[in-house]
């Protein structure tokens, strides 16, 4: 089974195990980091599928994570926190979050919130002439638009196997030589 990865950035303990909990309840493979300061490292070694994001954590806060995130990564990012002023929630929402979750918060809400931002990242997958290759789908015609599991990344900060359609036999996702098919990436 093909789980999408969501890392929990919360420095309250208690809330991030909640939040797995019921995250893996739902189907999703979870990490959970309390620090900030971790969280860019982390997405470079480990891609996720979604982050959720707590903006008031220790080492960095959430704001500062995000923008460095966006400077080499489009991973859906939810917000949850506890600032819950409207300028705070239009900071959130302007400053680029797919979602933004004021605590306290209902658990199942926060899983349900999760699995719609996770279908509108891929809802732009469901047009053009894509190859399926597992849990990854590749549209040729651009070769950043990629679906699948921690695949949400653009593809030339990743390191993964060159994949090619074969003509001959219609086929899915072949592999083939990354020297012949992925100078510059």
């Amino acid at each position: 089974m093909n789980q999408e990865r969501i890392l929990v950035v919360e420095d309250e303990l208690k809330i991030a195990e909640l939040h797995r909990d019921y995250l893996e309840q739902s189907g999703f493979q979870v990490s959970i980091l309390e620090r900030g300061d971790e969280v860019v490292s982390r997405i470079k070694k480990e891609p996720a599928d979604l982050i959720l994001l707590d903006l008031m954590l220790p080492g960095k806060s959430g704001e500062e994570v995000y923008r460095k995130l966006r400077t080499f990564s489009n991973i859906p990012t939810n917000m949850v926190t506890a600032k819950t002023e409207e300028i705070d929630r239009l900071l959130g929402l302007e400053l680029g979050a797919d979602d933004y979750i004021c605590k306290p918060f209902s658990p199942s809400e926060v899983v349900a919130r999760v699995k719609a931002v996770l279908r509108r990242s891929c809802a732009t997958f469901n047009e053009g002439p894509w190859l399926t290759g597992g849990p990854i789908r590749l549209n040729p015609e651009n070769p950043g638009s990629i679906c699948g599991a921690a695949t949400r990344q653009p593809h030339s900060q990743r390191v993964w196997p060159a994949l090619s359609h074969d003509e001959k036999t219609g086929e899915g996702l072949q592999p083939v030589r990354t020297s012949e098919h992925c100078a510059g990436i």
